[in-house]
């Protein structure tokens, strides 16, 4: 159905939608070929939201070129107004032969639509070509429309015997400098942290992502289900929005967190806890795509224990510390081999003098 030529162009296409991967929240990140008598005659990529689609930019250098040419795109071109015009109309009005799309887009309001509409202008127009590779650029914007949840991330850092921290707490620093940057580029392309009160006040963390290049940043989370959060809190100078996620009511704590520039985020829960499949689906509903879970062992484990966990990310350091230092996670309740929870390895990358195993659950 697809030729070699087909394929090389949607690679392309694929590599130009990956420029937007720190930048185009809460929008996908999607790239665009458009192509005349086996020669490139537009591209572009989506950029930022509220700015235009990959499509438009691609049209718009090919100009008059556009007339009978063939697109390629990595997501189903849209085909209704939202903060842009409807880029199924622009590919019709541009006169183009044909339309390749590597994924139908998952959205309700688009779902093969856009497709649908250029095939009733007479255009050419199919999907699935390189889909995986299209999907595993957009995890949280696929996962946010098809399970009404955002795709979530957890990053641990360990040492070798698998200890985050000694007994007394301490903890600067496990891993090297270069595993250190390496998280601030996985922040960068988050679209909020997700911690826990007892992180907060014990470091009192920025949560932001310090990177040399342009990036739109994290938003954060504090799971805080009593409102013990400080208004005074680092994380509140940062920049975009810092939630707190509470069960509390009381009204004197809530101003005083909005006064200091913090939001307050209600969440369903009981016996004193946040229920975490209500938090992922409020996040969703704030078109949240990537969370980042940076938290301690017991908001980590809980995650794992719930089952809400995509993807874990641990960074291993070359040296022991010994039986008495602190564990990886909280997981209460596995007291058999039966129990075991089964991960597959899906990356092994050298940072530094560090390991970075990346894991997918079984």
């Amino acid at each position: 159905m697809f030729s070699v030529d087909d394929h090389r162009y949607m690679a392309l296409a694929l590599r130009l939608a990956e420029r937007g991967l720190y930048t185009t929240d809460p929008n996908p990140r999607v790239g665009c070929v458009v192509v005349r008598d086996g020669r490139i005659v537009g591209q572009g990529w989506h950029r930022r939201a509220g700015e235009p689609h990959a499509e438009i930019h691609a049209l718009r250098e090919a100009g008059e070129q556009a007339q009978g040419a063939t697109v390629y795109v990595t997501l189903e071109p849209c085909n209704h107004h939202g903060r842009t015009p409807p880029c199924a109309d622009a590919l019709i009005e541009a006169g183009v032969a044909r339309v390749v799309a590597a994924m139908e887009d998952p959205h309700a309001r688009v779902a093969g639509q856009g497709m649908a509409r250029l095939q009733a202008a007479g255009i050419d127009a199919a999907t699935g070509l390189m889909q995986p590779q299209a999907e595993a650029l957009n995890p949280g914007f696929v996962a946010r429309h098809r399970r009404a949840r955002p795709y979530v991330r957890c990053k641990l850092a360990m040492s070798l015997d698998g200890r985050t921290a000694m007994a007394s707490g301490e903890s600067k620093w496990i891993t090297s400098a270069a595993a250190r940057a390496d998280v601030q580029t996985l922040r960068a392309r988050s679209s909020v942290i997700v911690t826990g009160i007892e992180t907060v006040l014990a470091d009192d963390p920025r949560m932001n992502a310090r990177v040399d290049f342009e990036a739109r940043g994290p938003d954060r989370v504090v799971l805080d289900s009593t409102l013990r959060m400080p208004p005074s809190a680092a994380m509140s100078a940062s920049p975009g929005s810092t939630w707190v996620a509470t069960l509390s009511r009381d009204e004197r704590k809530r101003d005083a967190l909005q006064q200091a520039g913090l939001r307050v985020l209600d969440v369903a829960g009981g016996d004193g806890r946040i229920d975490l499949h209500a938090l992922l689906n409020a996040l969703a509903d704030l078109e949240y795509n990537e969370v980042l879970v940076e938290a301690g062992p017991t908001l980590s484990g809980a995650f794992v224990l719930a089952g809400l966990i995509d993807e874990l990310i641990v960074y291993l350091a070359p040296h022991l510390m010994g039986h008495a230092g602190r564990a990886l996670l909280h997981l209460p309740g596995i007291d058999t081999m039966q129990q075991r929870i089964g991960l597959r390895m899906t990356e092994l990358k050298q940072v530094g003098e560090d390991l970075r195993l990346t894991y997918r659950p079984a």
